[in-house]
C-alpha cells in the first residue's frame, strides 16, 4: 500500500547569533557635590582608610555588594538649625568600646579586660577638600568641656534640658544623634556623613592589609595596654596595633599624647594602603574592605555612589595629602562640679581653625619646607644636656657637633673635648634615669649607639666615632602644653617612617 504523501518539509530556520545591546555609557568620573540635605583611637582611624581604598575606582557591583553589609544608623534625623555648609565634605568619625565582640584569646593577648560599656573612646573630624586633593583630621578629646543640647535620654527615656559634661558621655546620653548635635554646636562645622567602627574591624583591618610600620625613637611600654615596644620601627599586626592606639600611660599627655599616637598611625594606615597594591588589586580591596565595614556603622546617605565618587576623585591621595591637629586647648584641667576635670577649648585659637575647615583651607600652607625633615620625638630637646666628645682623628669635628645639636634644640655644653681613644661608631653613654632623653638624642644621631653607665647623672655624652652619620634635626610635640601657642600640625609624610613616605 503506497504510503501519502507528506507534506512539505519547513524551511529550518537558521541559528541567529544573540543580539548585542550597545554598551551602557560610561558613567563620567565627576567630582562629589556637597549635599543640601542631611546625611566615627582609636577604632575610628579605621574606618578612613575604607574612603582611601575606596581610590581604586573598583566595579560598582563590588562596592554595591560591600555596600549591603554596612550596619546604618539615622544620626541627622530631624535634626534643626544647623550650621551653614562650608566647602568641601566633613565625616565625624566615632570609635565605640565594642569589647563585647572580642573573643577570650583576644581579651587576655591585648589586655582588653573590663566590661564593654557603651561610649565613645576616640572621635576626630576628617575634612576632604573640595577639589579631593587633601585630608584634615582634627582629634576631638574625649574629656573635652561641652555642652549638650536638650535631648530626651536613649537610657532613661526622660526629657533632659541643655546641659554640661564631657564630650564622651553624649554618645552614651544620646546615641550618634546627640554626638553630631554637640559636635556642631561646639564647632559650627555642619557634618556631612557619620562613620562608627570598633575594636573588632580596626584588629582585621590591619591584619588583612598585612600589618603597619611604626616608627619610634624612644622605648613605649605601657602596663595597662601591654605595649612593649623597643626603639625602632616595627611592623604591627591588628592586636598589637590596637595597643599602641589605646595606649594612655606611656607619659604624662594621657590622652592628648594618646591621640598624637592616633594621628601617626592613622598617617601610616594611609602609607600603607596607597603603597601595598591594595587600591589597584579589586579582590584585596574587597578583602580589606568586608574586613572594615563588618563592623561599621554609617549614616543613611554614605552608600555606594558616595564611595564611588569619592574614591575616584581621592585616586592620588598619599601621605603627603593629610594633615592632623588636635583642637587647641586653653586649660588642661578645667573642673565642672559634678562631672571632674574637663579639657576646656582654646574659644579663639579653636574657632580659627574650625574657620579654617569652612573656608576648605590647609592647616600647614605656611610650614617651612625644612620642618618636614625634622624627625618628632616625645621628649623635649632642650631639657636634655650633652657633653661631646671626639673619638675620631677628623679636627673640629666635636665642635661641629655641639654646634649642630645646639641648631636642633639640645642644650650642649658648648665645650667639646676629646675623647681618650679612637672608636669605629658613635656612642652615647647615659644614666639608665635619663633613658628617655638618651633615645630622644640617638634619633638625632643615626647610627649611634647606647650604652647605660649608672650614677653618670642628667648630662648625656656623645663621643664621635669614625661611623658618625651626621645630625638629624629632631622636633617635639608637647601634646600637654598646646596652651603655649597654636596646635600643632602635622603632615602625614613628616611621621610615617623614613623612606616610606
Amino acid at each position: 500500500m503506497a504510503s501519502p504523501p507528506r507534506s512539505p518539509a519547513r524551511p529550518q530556520r537558521r541559528p541567529q547569533p544573540p543580539r548585542r545591546l550597545p554598551p551602557p555609557p560610561e558613567r563620567p568620573v565627576r567630582p562629589l557635590r556637597r549635599r543640601r540635605r542631611p546625611r566615627w583611637a582609636m577604632r575610628a582611624m579605621t574606618t578612613l582608610s575604607v574612603v582611601v581604598l575606596a581610590s581604586a575606582g573598583i566595579g560598582h557591583a563590588v562596592v554595591t555588594s560591600l555596600d549591603a553589609g554596612i550596619s546604618r544608623v539615622d544620626a541627622f534625623k530631624d535634626m534643626k538649625n544647623r550650621p551653614q555648609a562650608g566647602h568641601g565634605m566633613n565625616i565625624l568619625l566615632v570609635g565605640t568600646d565594642g569589647r563585647d565582640k572580642i573573643t577570650e584569646r583576644q581579651r587576655r593577648a591585648f589586655h582588653l579586660g573590663g566590661q564593654p560599656c557603651h561610649c565613645t573612646d576616640t572621635m576626630m573630624i576628617v575634612h576632604i577638600s573640595e577639589d579631593r586633593e587633601r585630608a584634615t583630621v582634627v582629634s576631638l578629646p574625649r574629656d573635652s568641656f561641652a555642652e549638650v543640647p536638650a535631648h530626651r535620654d536613649q537610657t532613661t527615656g526622660r526629657q533632659l534640658g541643655a546641659h554640661p559634661l564631657k564630650l564622651n558621655a553624649a554618645y552614651a546620653e544620646g546615641g550618634p544623634q546627640l554626638t553630631v548635635r554637640t559636635v556642631e554646636n561646639m564647632t559650627r562645622v555642619k557634618i556631612d556623613h557619620y562613620l562608627e567602627v570598633d575594636f573588632t574591624s580596626f584588629m582585621k583591618t590591619v591584619d588583612v592589609l598585612g600589618g603597619v610600620r611604626i616608627c619610634t625613637a624612644t622605648p613605649l611600654k605601657d602596663s595597662y595596654s601591654g605595649l612593649d615596644l623597643t626603639p625602632g620601627t616595627h611592623t604591627l599586626l591588628g592586636g598589637q596595633a590596637l595597643q599602641y592606639v589605646r595606649s594612655r600611660h606611656l607619659d604624662g599627655a594621657s590622652d592628648l599624647g594618646r591621640m598624637k599616637r592616633q594621628q601617626r598611625f592613622l598617617a601610616a594606615l594611609i602609607e600603607r594602603a596607597t603603597s601595598s597594591g591594595v587600591l589597584l588589586n579589586p579582590m584585596r580591596f574587597r578583602d580589606v574592605t568586608r574586613a572594615v565595614l563588618g563592623s561599621v556603622r554609617a549614616d543613611i546617605g554614605f552608600g555606594t555612589d558616595e564611595l564611588l565618587d569619592l574614591g575616584r576623585a581621592m585616586r592620588n591621595f598619599s601621605p603627603s595629602s593629610s594633615e592632623f591637629t588636635t583642637v587647641p586647648i586653653g586649660q588642661m584641667d578645667f573642673p565642672v562640679k559634678g562631672i571632674g576635670s574637663t579639657l576646656k577649648w582654646d574659644p579663639a585659637r579653636s574657632a580659627q581653625l574650625f574657620q579654617t575647615l569652612r573656608d576648605d583651607k590647609p592647616l600647614t600652607a605656611a610650614r617651612p619646607r625644612s620642618a618636614s625633615a625634622a624627625t618628632p620625638v616625645e621628649t623635649d630637646p632642650r631639657g636634655i644636656r650633652v657633653q661631646v666628645a671626639n673619638g675620631t682623628g677628623t679636627t673640629g669635628l666635636a665642635k661641629r657637633i655641639d654646634t649642630e645639636l645646639a641648631a636642633t634644640g639640645f642644650a650642649t655644653t658648648h665645650e667639646p673635648v676629646t675623647a681618650p681613644a679612637q672608636l669605629p661608631a658613635t656612642v652615647i653613654t647615659y644614666d639608665p634615669r635619663w633613658d628617655r632623653s638618651a633615645h630622644t638624642l640617638a634619633a638625632a644621631l643615626p647610627g649611634s649607639e647606647l650604652r647605660a653607665a649608672p650614677g653618670q647623672g642628667p648630662v648625656l655624652k656623645v663621643t664621635a666615632g669614625a661611623g658618625f652619620k651626621g645630625v638629624r634635626a629632631v622636633r617635639f610635640e608637647d601634646p600637654g602644653h598646646q596652651d603655649r601657642g597654636a596646635a600643632s600640625v602635622v603632615r602625614g609624610n613628616e611621621v610615617v617612617c623614613s623612606g616610606d613616605a
